[in-house]
């Protein structure tokens, strides 16, 4: 995935298009992230002990990985990433620039 925890991204597609935020939670399986004001949705509660009035909740929904792009924190532009893997690092790098952007030692 070219995306982690903690990236600041754009989203590109959808009612959120043009947005940016910080990504919360990232599932790999399904494709999706989750990211920080982006998305939201109403959850209904019902009543109960815990919470006696019931109500609505507003909550991050996640996105499809194909709809959001990293923004390169460096130059504050958003580009494509290709992701190499050798053995010893993860790494992207930014493609047309050509620097790192996340080195993460595994």
């Amino acid at each position: 995935m070219h995306v982690r925890k903690n990236d600041i991204i754009q989203v590109t597609a959808g009612d959120d298009a043009g947005k940016t935020g910080r990504i919360l939670n990232v599932m790999t399986k399904q494709n999706r992230v989750i990211v920080e004001g982006i998305n939201y949705i109403q959850k209904h509660i019902k009543r109960s002990e815990k919470n006696p009035e019931g109500g609505r909740i507003q909550k991050e929904a996640p996105i499809s990985v194909s709809n959001v792009l990293l923004i390169c924190q460096i130059k504050i532009v958003r580009r494509m990433v290709r992701v190499y893997e050798p053995e010893v690092r993860s790494l992207k790098m930014v493609i047309r620039l050509e620097y790192a952007i996340n080195v993460e030692v595994k």
